[in-house]
C-alpha cells in the first residue's frame, strides 16, 4: 500500500470514528479543528494499545466509561485562578462596578469552566466587593470529570500561583501539597454539564467568561457560539474572552470592544 493510499485509509477511519463518537456521545468533532482532534486521538489510540481507530472503536462500543474518558480527554481545558491577573484586575476595578451599578445581584456564566478556577476567581472577587450578597454564578463544561473536580474545590500549587497571598490565606486552607477552597466560595457557584456546540443557552447574563476554549473550534463553530453569547447576554452585558482569542468583526455579532479581550453587548 503506497503512502497516498495509506493516508486515504487513515482519513476514512478518522471520519468513520468521528461519526460514531458523535452518534454515541453527542460530541461533534467536526466543530473542532481537525489537526487538534487528530493529535489527541493519536495519543489516545497509542495509550489504548490498539493498532487502528476501527479496532479502538470496537472496544469503546462495549465500554461507555471508556467512551466518557475519551470525550473528557478530547475536551480537556487547562486553567488556573486569576489567569492573566491584569485582566481580572480590570474586571474587578472597571467591569463589575459598572454592572453592579445597574443590578445589585449579577448573573454570571463561566463557559468551558474546566475545574472551576475561573468561576471561583469571579466568586472571590464578588465576595470581596459585595460580601454575602447572593449572585448567580454558573460554571459549565462538557467534561464531567473536571466538573467534579470543581465541586470538590481541591487545587494544586500551580492552580493558585497567581492568587495574592492575602486572598490565598483568606479563602484556602493548605493541606500537604493541596489547597482546599473555602465552602463560603464554593457555595457561590453552580455547575452543570453543557455543550456549547449543541445545548441551549440560558439568558439574561450580565457577564459571560469563555477563555481559551474556542481556540479549538472551527470558524463556523466560533461564529455560532459568539451569536449564542450575544443572545445570552442582557443589553449592556459583557463577554470576557481569552488572550489567545480575538472577536473579529465584533459589531457583526452585536458587540463593541471596551477593553482588550472584553466586549459589551450593544444595547438593543
Amino acid at each position: 500500500m503506497g503512502p497516498g493510499v495509506a493516508k486515504n485509509v487513515q482519513d476514512m477511519e478518522f471520519r468513520i470514528f468521528q461519526t460514531r463518537l458523535t452518534e454515541a456521545c453527542g460530541l461533534d468533532l467536526s466543530c473542532y479543528k481537525e489537526k487538534q482532534v487528530q493529535r489527541r486521538l493519536k495519543a489516545a489510540l497509542a495509550k489504548s494499545g490498539h493498532i487502528s481507530l476501527n479496532e479502538y472503536w470496537r472496544t469503546l462500543e462495549k465500554n461507555p466509561e471508556m467512551r466518557r474518558e475519551l470525550v473528557d480527554f478530547l475536551t480537556i481545558n487547562v486553567s488556573n485562578f486569576f489567569r492573566n491577573a491584569e485582566r481580572f484586575d480590570q474586571v474587578q476595578t472597571k467591569i463589575l462596578p459598572e454592572l453592579l451599578g445597574t443590578r445589585k445581584t449579577l448573573r454570571i456564566w463561566s463557559a468551558g469552566c474546566s475545574a472551576g478556577q475561573e468561576p471561583y476567581s469571579i466568586a472571590i472577587i464578588l465576595r470581596e466587593m459585595t460580601g454575602t450578597t447572593r449572585h448567580y454564578i454558573l460554571g459549565t463544561d462538557v467534561n464531567k470529570a473536571v466538573l467534579q473536580m470543581a465541586r470538590d474545590g481541591i487545587y494544586t500549587e500551580e492552580d493558585v500561583k497567581e492568587v495574592k497571598p492575602l486572598v490565598l490565606a483568606k479563602y484556602f486552607v493548605k493541606q500537604a501539597d493541596k489547597y482546599i477552597l473555602s465552602n463560603s466560595v464554593k457555595q457561590m457557584v453552580q455547575y452543570k454539564i453543557h455543550n456549547l456546540l449543541s445545548d441551549p443557552y440560558e439568558t439574561d447574563f450580565d457577564l459571560i467568561i469563555c477563555r481559551n476554549v474556542m481556540i479549538y473550534f472551527t470558524d463556523k463553530a466560533k461564529s455560532d457560539v459568539f451569536n449564542g453569547f450575544c443572545e445570552s447576554l442582557r443589553p449592556g452585558g459583557v463577554l470576557f474572552i481569552g488572550g489567545t482569542e480575538t472577536l473579529m468583526s465584533a459589531p457583526n455579532y452585536g458587540f463593541e470592544l471596551i477593553h482588550p479581550f472584553l466586549y459589551r453587548k450593544v444595547c438593543e
